[in-house]
């Protein structure tokens, strides 16, 4: 189909759910505006947009958990109400997040017969048939007398959809159900939901992946600024032209030169961008970056870390060196020790043994504000938890640099509003200074984290999941400040889980797993396929 071919005609005949004119605003800002969209029985209908786009506000009407303004949901063709997501439920829809709802010291049966509470008496046995039931349905084994924290994300999201399916389910939302999964575990996903919607189930996808998109999708609805731009069959389309439409390209113009500037490495492809420091201009290189010599002064050097825990260490003897102008990714599946590494060079937990080093200085033993004056930058993943939601954008760029700006006893405001001024301006924060911090979307937000970290010019900076949530411009604007202060001779460790960020914007790529360093790779040598054997423990 050729990509200027954009229908906004997305009403099938066999509709299995309809939002028709749906209107939500929140004060002047409309999320939704008119929108309408249809889910047939049987496609992966992937929902696609920036963030702030409306997507997240569209998916939490269709599940109860938002009212519009304006606008009618009609499931098989009748209008239905649904005011909360026991009425969602009950009208056939279910919802998997990326923040999973399950209690881990529970067992599966238990998680899921807390779903089906209701009048009378619970029986554990035909909660446990049911939960076998369910995992056939989907194609795969999974114990309902294990415990829920024992198990590996994978494995816990395959519950959640199970518990969705716990219900007569006809609808399944999920929302990016791909951003923590190793490849193994997506393959095993996909062929999940094919087995549902060969059965007439109806899914939407929401993901920033587009090339997991382009996989499992039938049709693609783009949302900008609260309006569907289109809505098309997935066959045929490729990432860059998805990607062109999402960022308001010319549709017609397909070629490489856009896919460079519109996608960079967030949908997978190794070509990195620099993007200009206002955001409104990029440059694209025309090879990847040679992987710099190790030879120049370590800006971060990590040895034998251990972080004691119950029964076994959480670190156990970790060593990792980044060398100046280098980005060093550390990639493996969630819970193997990343959250507390970043805890640890951060200052907020104390190591049990081992040294950190930021060039020449010892930060093991400091606090968080001398590991900042040493030349520590830090990004870490808990978005919202590193700013204070009630203070300003300008309050909490200068939060960590106040002293600064005091002039005795009392604060520069001038020079304190020109810094925030100049940041803004270089940053892109596309915010009003005064405005609070809980207000700016996701990206904007992560942009003011990426400033604070960055206006000290650090010698090593520490990133964990920097773009996590974030739509395809955001997170090629991330990968662009990486890259530029690894470039001013900087080294950054980047903590992921998504392993095409970690291919396209590092020069090498270790592995953790159980708390140590098992694997180390070239990004230029790495595949999806070689990091996922090393992160799951099938390689040495």
């Amino acid at each position: 189909m050729p990509v200027g071919a954009v229908s906004t005609d997305t009403a099938p005949t066999t509709a299995l759910a309809e939002l028709v004119g749906i209107t939500k605003t929140f004060g002047p800002v409309v999320a939704n505006d008119a929108i309408d969209l249809a889910v047939a029985r049987g496609e992966v209908h992937a929902l696609l947009g920036e963030n702030g786009a409306g997507k997240s506000t569209l998916t939490r009407i269709l599940y109860g958990l938002s009212q519009p303004d304006a606008g009618e949901i009609r499931i098989d063709g009748r209008p239905t109400r649904i005011t909360s997501p026991s009425d969602a439920i009950a009208a056939g829809i279910g919802m998997v997040t990326q923040e999973f709802s399950l209690v881990g010291t529970m067992t599966v049966t238990e998680n899921l017969m807390l779903v089906g509470v209701g009048l009378g008496r619970i029986s554990r046995d035909a909660a446990r048939e049911r939960v076998l039931a369910a995992a056939a349905r989907i194609g795969v084994a999974i114990n309902p007398d294990a415990i829920v924290e024992t198990l590996s994300v994978g494995e816990r999201q395959r519950v959640e959809i199970v518990k969705a399916l716990f219900h007569d389910c006809h609808l399944l939302i999920l929302d990016e159900p791909t951003a923590v999964l190793v490849p193994h575990d997506v393959e095993l996903l996909f062929d999940a939901i094919r087995r549902l919607t060969a059965e007439g189930m109806g899914v939407i996808f929401i993901s920033h992946k587009l090339h997991e998109v382009v996989a499992i999708a039938e049709h693609i609805s783009i949302l900008r600024r609260g309006k569907v731009v289109a809505s098309v069959p997935a066959a045929g389309l490729e990432p860059r032209q998805i990607a062109a439409i999402m960022v308001g390209a010319d549709v017609a113009q397909t070629s490489d030169e856009v896919t460079a500037e519109a996608l960079g490495t967030s949908i997978g492809l190794n070509t990195p961008a620099a993007l200009q420091t206002n955001g409104a201009q990029q440059t694209t290189a025309a090879e990847p970056p040679e992987p710099r010599p190790l030879t120049a002064p370590p800006s971060l050097a990590i040895e034998q870390l251990t972080l004691a825990g119950t029964g076994k260490p959480v670190l156990d003897g970790l060593s990792v060196t980044v060398a100046s102008g280098e980005i060093v990714g550390v990639a493996g599946v969630s819970g193997n020790g990343q959250t507390e590494l970043m805890q640890v060079l951060c200052g907020r937990i104390a190591a049990s043994s081992g040294t950190v080093r930021v060039g020449a200085t010892d930060i093991t033993h400091l606090d968080v504000t001398a590991r900042i004056s040493a030349g520590l930058g830090r990004l870490t993943e808990d978005r919202r938890g590193s700013v204070i939601p009630s203070l300003t954008v300008e309050q909490n760029l200068v939060l960590e640099d106040l002293d600064r700006f005091r002039r005795g006893p009392f604060l520069d405001r001038r020079r304190v509003r020109e810094h925030v001024r100049a940041l803004m301006d270089r940053f892109d924060i596309r915010a009003n200074a005064r405005d609070p911090i809980r207000s700016l979307s996701g990206g904007n937000m992560q942009k003011v984290l990426l400033a604070r970290a960055i206006a000290r010019n650090p010698r090593a900076l520490v990133a964990s999941q920097p773009t996590r949530g974030l739509d395809v411009a955001a997170c090629e604007y991330v990968y662009s400040q990486l890259r530029a202060l690894r470039d001013d001779g900087a080294g950054v460790l980047l903590i992921s889980e998504d392993l095409d960020e970690l291919i396209g914007v590092c020069d090498r790529i270790v592995v953790i797993l159980s708390g140590q360093i098992v694997g180390e790779l070239a990004a230029a040598d790495a595949t999806r396929e070689r990091l996922g054997l090393l992160m799951t423990g099938g390689a040495a």
